[in-house]
């Protein structure tokens, strides 16, 4: 993924070119401030897509973790439960 880097002041003053650029091309811009990186801006498909990407790394993690505790079940027994929890609350 290319990546440009800017000047903060660029936000002010090229505001409309660096979003387009981010939006059309799904590059990232780096924001310095006093020389160093500051900020980055994305498109907004390009933060929802690593945002769920996220959420995904993070849940496996959680189920890698569940494993590695022994907190598991076989898939027969997990399904049996859901199964009778919906019925349950469905009232039949």
């Amino acid at each position: 993924m290319k990546t440009t880097i800017r000047p903060s002041a660029d936000l002010r003053n090229h505001y409309n070119e660096i979003a387009k650029e981010c939006r059309e091309n799904r590059t990232h811009c780096i924001l310095t401030k006093n020389g160093r990186g500051d900020t980055v801006i994305m498109g907004i498909q390009d933060y929802n897509q690593m945002t769920a990407e996220l959420e995904l790394l993070r849940n496996l993690a959680d189920a890698e973790e569940d494993v590695m505790s022994g907190r598991v079940s076989p898939i027969k027994e997990t399904f049996d439960s859901i199964r009778e929890n919906l019925i349950s609350r469905s009232g039949k």
